[in-house]
């Protein structure tokens, strides 16, 4: 910016959503976006929830998979894929997550099965304000 300038403050100009998943300290990158509105941050992240649990536990009845591909959980143990599927269909806690947003904080969501652990993150991307007018401009 040049002399002058006069900066109106800092600003969300859009939300950066991403999906990792890991095991223990170990992650990888599983996707991302920027997304113009928290909303729309959110609903990538909803949909990036379906999409893991549906790699993670597909359907036995709608893929062909190879003989005891799938085998039941045992009783009350974690289940990624299940907590991936209630996070992203409890759409009340939805608006509570673009409110936090809101504040210009991040948010964070994070299935655990054993080691394994999927984290779904939205944050505000900021920057300073763009500047009114320049020096020696007119107004």
């Amino acid at each position: 910016m040049g002399a002058g300038a006069v900066v109106t403050g800092v600003e969300p100009v859009e939300y950066l959503a991403d999906a990792y998943g890991g095991r223990g300290a170990r992650g990888v990158f599983l996707g991302g976006t920027l997304a113009p509105t928290r909303r729309l941050a959110l609903r990538w992240l909803r949909r990036q929830a379906h999409r893991l649990a549906d790699a993670l536990d597909p359907d036995p009845r709608t893929t062909r998979l190879p003989a005891r591909a799938l085998l039941p959980a045992p009783p009350g143990a974690e289940h990624a894929p299940s907590q991936l599927r209630f996070w992203a269909a409890d759409l009340t806690y939805a608006e509570e997550v673009t409110d936090h947003l809101a504040t210009g904080y991040p948010y964070c969501f994070t299935a655990r099965e054993g080691p394994a652990w999927y984290r779904l993150t939205a944050r505000p991307l900021f920057t300073t304000g763009r500047p009114t007018h320049f020096a020696g401009s007119p107004m």
